[in-house]
């Protein structure tokens, strides 16, 4: 069974697009859009793991612009 969720991500002022080009090159991330509202990018994560899962996080995080994010994990697994 995979592992999944759903990362709500705040990014610096005019950096949507560069993050969306560091998610993008993510190989665990399934779906990922520029959003209005609250937040400004949501992405779904997918791993083998809960590990990986956590590792995926971690590493969508560290990505240059992001400022915060929201996690919020999938029991089903699917997005």
């Amino acid at each position: 069974m995979k592992h999944g969720a759903y990362l709500l991500i705040n990014v610096d002022t005019g950096k949507e697009q560069s993050v969306m080009a560091g998610i993008a090159k993510k190989k665990f991330v399934s779906h990922c859009s520029i959003v209005t509202g609250l937040h400004d990018v949501i992405c779904f994560v997918e791993t083998e793991t809960v590990d990986d899962l956590k590792k995926a996080v971690y590493a969508i995080r560290a990505i240059p612009g992001i400022n915060k994010t929201v996690t919020c994990i999938s029991f089903n697994g699917k997005g």
